[in-house]
């Protein structure tokens, strides 16, 4: 009891009970602003094609140009009717009387058909949809509504094309905001409720980790309302899930500390500094490293992903403040009570700082064995795991990531994906995305000759005012829309726009009429499908180097060393390749899927090394601090020891929240959470727990070279090692 009161005289009133009080008033505050936020995301978010564009790719220059041609911003919407058989006089008098209806709907320029196939069983009709008058989604519901009403018996109808594809892609993102939410959630108080055996505690890290999500949400508002960035539904999912993963893992370490520091003290503030003290190095360490790679990512020169970087950078700066400010402050108040009913005791005295000798001593159970593992057989387990994680690799060299064609993005039914395939059927593929060529006015004849004799062109027409093709029919425009010196030609490819023979139809295309005029642009869907791909690829090449360096960077400022921040990485690095490995496999040979987008690798890759070395931040940062008590083999040993539980709760944590995102039907987000979900596993199972540990104690001291701790000590030569153990208490 003495001891009780004389802790609370060194703490003084406004430590123990203003301070949290202010910060946890203050978070409640930012939780009411930023929650009803939360709804309002759709006002500043877009799924449009434009901000996934490359910034500075050809079919982004001509894009541009296709601008100034338009009077009105519009996405045309291709209408096709179906039937088994070819069609009668009857049904086709019906279907051409449609166009009055279209016409009448007022959502853009002129519709253009009835156009029917040369099979007789297919008529299409081009509405063109303009932003600037209605939603495309909106519009996209009229027209399936009035088409399906109005069209003979017994035909299919579809709305495809541009606009069907981006209003079916807008649907599968609705209700990702809510849905996303509760799974992710669900699954982290599932996984707490079972670590903590508390009732209490469970709640005050999901407060923790909802109240970053609500101040993460209110800073990307204000950024993306002034212009600063451009949120979609992709960046927004994405953020939802690294907040409440992020938040979480923080949260679980400084739990473990402040559990830690009850052991050795009855005052509850005492220990909440103390856990804020010993966890808020690598907190920061860990926070920082992932924060500066996905910043990393504003070097990419894909709109979409300079997006995602500052967005969930955003994300990890909150939760960062969340775990180092209103968690400690509820465990302040709460103190021993947040672990009702289990609560933990003060140790005995001679219990609080045991001397090591093996390192292994006070710890049982599964990471005792673990420990016992290592310090026995450490050359054998380093070297077995990477063997293991190499022979995973080599599955990566089935990776397809080269982009897949945009109707099978959307995992599960699309009017628009069915469209697509019934204009395959009955029509040039590519019809209603035209291949654009931008060409000098002096030379677009000959550059509409080369087009028309390019392989896989089907047909080509240059373009008079209002986007109309100049095809020679009488009574149809002759002259062509100059604008700067500059005229458009619609080319329609053999293949679907979307397809990979349609990509290489465009390579060839730009070779071709770049033979004629040096300064032509080839763009449209496909254009800006190869060009994305491209992009990505370039990305990797770029952004994967910088995020390595940084990340080394900062672990030698944290462990002040250099062997040890450069086997790290080499051991993140290798769990990454062969998540990817194991992904590839699943993708082609489970799942069934055609391909992967050209930015899974990359987005794949800063998730899981920035994330993956989370966890060995956690593990070297207190390895290090038991080496300078201890020495370093006895070190990693205790450091395994009595961070194996928290480390491994985090993992599967960050596991299920990723594991959420699958629940959106979109083959990029199912991807990326199949990836992170199964490479943070791998990383905290047997990269943290066997890899590392084994590795590093085979190294012994020189693992802390050039710093102090690795000069020799007498007491780890490994002759002394067994004669030491053998004079240890096997508890």
């Amino acid at each position: 009891m003495k001891h009780k009161t004389e802790s609370r005289e060194r703490v003084p009133f406004w430590l123990r009970w203003l301070v949290p009080v202010i910060l946890v008033l203050t978070w409640l505050a930012l939780a009411g602003v930023g929650g009803p936020t939360f709804g309002r995301l759709e006002e500043v978010s877009s799924n449009d094609q434009a901000s996934f564009l490359p910034a500075s790719a050809e079919a982004t220059a001509a894009q541009d140009w296709q601008a100034k041609f338009r009077d009105s911003d519009e996405v045309p919407g291709v209408i096709v009717i179906e039937s088994d058989e070819p069609f009668t006089p009857a049904q086709l008098g019906e279907v051409a009387a449609l166009r009055a209806d279209l016409e009448e709907l007022k959502l853009g320029s002129a519709v253009i058909g009835p156009i029917p196939s040369e099979d007789g069983k297919a008529v299409q009709f081009i509405a063109p949809i303009s932003e600037s008058e209605v939603e495309v989604q909106e519009a996209v519901k009229e027209l399936r509504d009035l088409v399906a009403g109005a069209a003979p018996e017994g035909l299919r109808t579809f709305v495809t094309g541009p606009a069907g594809l981006a209003a079916d892609l807008v649907a599968a993102f609705a209700g990702i905001d809510g849905i996303l939410l509760l799974v992710a959630l669900a699954a982290v108080f599932v996984i707490l409720l079972v670590v903590y055996r508390s009732l209490l505690l469970p709640f005050m890290v999901l407060l923790t980790s909802v109240f970053a999500l609500c101040a993460a949400i209110l800073l990307v508002f204000g950024m993306a309302q002034a212009g600063w960035i451009q949120l979609n539904g992709q960046s927004q999912g994405i953020l939802s899930i690294l907040v409440i993963g992020a938040a979480t893992d923080y949260a679980l370490l400084y739990v473990a500390r402040f559990r830690e520091a009850l052991t050795h003290t009855t005052n509850r503030t005492a220990a909440a500094l103390t856990a804020w003290r010993t966890s808020f190095e690598p907190i920061l360490a860990s926070g920082a490293t992932v924060i500066i790679a996905l910043l990393c990512l504003l070097f990419s020169d894909l709109n979409s992903n300079k997006a995602l970087g500052p967005v969930a950078a955003a994300g990890i700066i909150c939760s960062l403040f969340a775990a180092l400010t209103l968690l400690p402050a509820l465990m302040a108040l709460l103190g021993r009570t947040a672990f009702w009913p289990f609560r933990p005791k003060l140790a005995p005295a001679d219990e609080r700082e045991p001397e090591l000798v093996t390192g292994l001593e006070g710890q049982k159970g599964l990471w005792r064995a673990t420990g016992e593992l290592v310090r026995r057989r450490p050359r054998t387990i380093w070297i077995a795991s990477v063997l293991l994680l190499a022979a995973a690799s080599a599955g990566v060299l089935q990776l397809k990531a080269n982009g897949v064609p945009q109707t099978d993005v959307i995992l599960t039914a699309s009017n628009a994906v069915d469209g697509q395939d019934a204009l395959a059927r009955h029509f040039d593929a590519g019809s209603g995305s035209p291949a654009v060529v931008v060409a000098d006015e002096g030379k677009a004849q000959e550059v509409l000759d080369a087009v028309k004799a390019a392989d896989g062109v089907g047909e080509a027409y240059l373009l008079a005012e209002g986007g109309v093709p100049i095809t020679g029919a009488p009574g149809t425009p002759t002259e062509p829309d100059v604008r700067e010196g500059k005229v458009l030609i619609n080319a329609t490819l053999n293949s679907a726009a979307d397809s990979l023979e349609a990509e290489e139809a465009v390579k060839a295309l730009r070779v071709d009429v770049k033979a004629v005029d040096p300064g032509a642009l080839v763009g449209g869907v496909t254009a800006t499908a190869l060009d994305t791909n491209t992009t990505a690829q370039r990305d990797l090449v770029i952004i994967i180097p910088v995020v390595l360096v940084v990340i080394l960077f900062i672990l030698m400022l944290l462990l002040r060393s250099v062997l040890a921040p450069v086997l790290l990485v080499l051991s993140v690095v290798l769990s990454y390749a062969a998540a990817m490995g194991v992904s590839a496999l699943v993708f082609n040979n489970i799942l069934g899927f055609p391909g992967a987008d050209a930015t899974v690798p990359l987005f794949g890759f800063v998730f899981l090394v920035a994330l993956g070395v989370d966890y060995n931040i956690f593990l070297m940062s207190r390895v290090r601090e038991e080496s300078l008590k201890h020495g370093t083999r006895p070190g990693i040993l205790r450091g395994l020891g009595v961070t194996g539980g928290v480390i491994t709760s985090a993992g599967v944590v960050l596991a299920a929240t990723f594991a959420a995102l699958g629940v959106i039907p979109i083959m990029f987000l199912v991807q990326l959470a199949f990836i992170v979900a199964f490479g943070v596993l791998l990383d905290t199972v047997l990269v943290r727990s066997l890899l590392v540990p084994a590795l590093a104690y085979d190294i012994g001291p020189k693992i802390w070279w050039p710093g102090k701790l690795s000069r020799p000590e007498a007491e780890e030569r490994p002759d002394r090692d067994e004669a030491l153990l053998a004079k240890t208490p096997a508890g």
